[in-house]
């Protein structure tokens, strides 16, 4: 985490899963920082990286590394609501539905080949906390959804479209 006290350090010292902290504060611009981060992450020699709660926008020279191996979940129906305050901004637009979305994670924000998606209707009487509760619940179904495809070698990013069992998806799978 690039912050101290990020609620999942916790969660993984409690599973026993390695976790470190990379505060951003203490580098002298973005560019260092991921370079420091990348240099970290790649001593795990990791096949997959998976994006939790990760609020800074990496650089495209960090993002090229991964290409094709860096995953991310977004609480919109991508590509509406990209970047922050989704919640707010669907009740805004009087939207009927919303919902979440796994993408592999490219040089434009948000804009990544979609993997997969999951919707929520939007209810009277809903704010944005009460909806982004039930996002949330949709997060956690299909982040370990999409990561299971890829370990298994169902899913895969090439040209810039996301491949499900060998064949191009025409649009993000709705789980």
């Amino acid at each position: 985490s690039n912050r101290p006290g990020a609620r999942g350090l916790e969660r993984a010292r409690r599973a026993g899963v390695p976790a470190q902290v990379l505060d951003h504060r203490t580098f002298a611009d973005r560019a260092a920082y991921d370079a420091a981060l990348r240099k970290l992450i790649d001593g795990y020699r990791p096949e997959l990286v998976v994006l939790a709660g990760y609020m800074r926008i990496l650089t495209p020279e960090f993002v090229h590394h991964y290409r094709g191996r860096m995953l991310n979940i977004h609480p919109s129906l991508l590509p509406e609501f990209t970047g922050l305050d989704t919640h707010r901004r669907a009740l805004a637009a009087g939207k009927s539905e919303h919902g979440a979305s796994v993408h592999f994670v490219t040089e434009e924000l948000d804009g990544g080949p979609v993997i997969v998606q999951a919707t929520v209707s939007v209810e009277a009487g809903d704010d944005a906390g009460t909806l982004a509760a039930r996002v949330q619940q949709v997060e956690h179904r299909i982040y370990p959804l999409a990561i299971g495809w890829i370990a298994n070698g169902r899913v895969r990013m090439e040209n810039d479209r996301v491949w499900l069992d060998n064949e191009p998806l025409k649009s993000p799978v709705r789980a």
